[in-house]
């Protein structure tokens, strides 16, 4: 089972680092040519990559190769006036103080990440994401930018604007690759040699506690009830492309690869391997179905949040979306609380 979770692990972020440099060259392509059609194939690339990312979700939280980089990959909310102007100060963000940040490089956006704030983002999918949508000030739909700016003529800001896309966007694809070769396979000394050298237990343990914290303190805690409570636009995980419900719905089907042991391609090639109901079913049958009846569950109730999600979050608690966003939250505690029963019966120590 740990050997299949390792192949999946590659496998899920091969597809992640191919569909990010497909998102680059879509942004080098917008970038040599900016037009609505242009930036229009830029965005869909950053969606299409989400796909294949958020799924990768389910190996974080214990020390993993992920967690080194993670805060220049997929790090949010963001402040968004840290890197460009907003509504009403035309002035804010690196693209704008030329004098504070004379030239703007890849080794600047990513030492200004995080600085003095975990809200102080500068590099990853969420800041290409403001890049190419901008804020959304619309309450039925994404941000929408216009492909003015980023006109090559026209005033150093744009041009500045250009380099920080452009620059953002590489600095995504060097750390995707880094984790990518942390789980290639014939590597005596990268992350996967060390994983599945390890203790079975040590592994094990590592590997509930990544689905574990992402499907309850994560995803059921910090990316539903804090949005669903304050009924906020800038809770919500994608805010800029209205992609939030995507990305919940692939970190639960994330989760529910590594319970059933298996991982489907983008290409379309299916992995059939030994998951964690497998290995819960020879300690506790009863248990291993019920985890993987809720993991299923748990998908079913991510695909019936409605898009927009910052539409879901409003309104009374009594209308359709709010009860399948509550709904939502609810399969996915359960789902953590089955999941720390699982390493209970394992014999595992679990941090979570």
């Amino acid at each position: 089972m740990i050997a299949d979770y390792a192949a999946i692990a590659h496998a899920n972020y091969e597809d992640a680092l191919a569909g990010t440099r497909l998102l680059a060259d879509a942004i080098d392509a917008f970038l040599r040519a900016p037009s609505a059609d242009s930036l229009a194939g830029a965005r869909q690339a950053w969606i299409d990559v989400r796909v294949a990312y958020a799924q990768t979700e389910a190996f974080r939280f214990y020390d993993g190769p992920i967690d080194a980089v993670e805060g220049l990959v997929n790090s949010w909310p963001i402040d968004e006036n840290l890197i460009d102007y907003v509504d009403g100060e035309p002035n804010a963000g690196i693209v704008n103080q030329t004098e504070t940040y004379p030239v703007i490089t890849d080794t600047l956006i990513a030492s200004l990440n995080e600085q003095g704030g975990e809200k102080n983002i500068t590099a990853g999918f969420h800041a290409i994401e403001f890049l190419l949508w901008g804020q959304d000030l619309n309450d039925h739909g994404p941000g929408n930018r216009s492909f003015l700016d980023y006109v090559a003529e026209g005033s150093v800001q744009k041009s500045r604007r250009r380099e920080y896309l452009r620059l953002a966007t590489r600095l995504l694809v060097e750390n995707l690759t880094s984790v990518v070769g942390e789980w290639a396979p014939g590597k005596a000394s990268n992350y996967r040699a060390r994983f599945l050298a390890m203790p079975p237990d040590q592994a094990l343990a590592g590997i509930l506690e990544g689905i574990g914290i992402l499907s309850g303190a994560e995803l059921a805690g910090e990316r539903l009830t804090v949005p669903y409570e304050t009924k906020e636009q800038e809770d919500e995980h994608s805010c800029f492309s209205d992609n939030t419900q995507q990305d919940i719905l692939y970190n639960a089907i994330g989760v529910e690869n590594i319970v059933l042991g298996r991982y489907v391609r983008v290409n379309g090639q299916r992995f059939e391997g030994h998951g964690v109901r497998e290995l819960v079913s020879r300690v506790m049958p009863a248990l291993a179905v019920s985890l993987g009846r809720q993991v299923s569950d748990s998908v079913t109730a991510a695909r019936a949040v409605p898009a927009p999600f910052d539409r879901a979050i409003v309104g009374a608690d009594s209308e359709p979306s709010r009860v399948a966003v509550k709904s939502l939250i609810t399969a996915l505690r359960d789902q953590a609380d089955s999941i720390a029963k699982a390493g209970a019966v394992l014999g595992l120590k679990l941090n979570f």
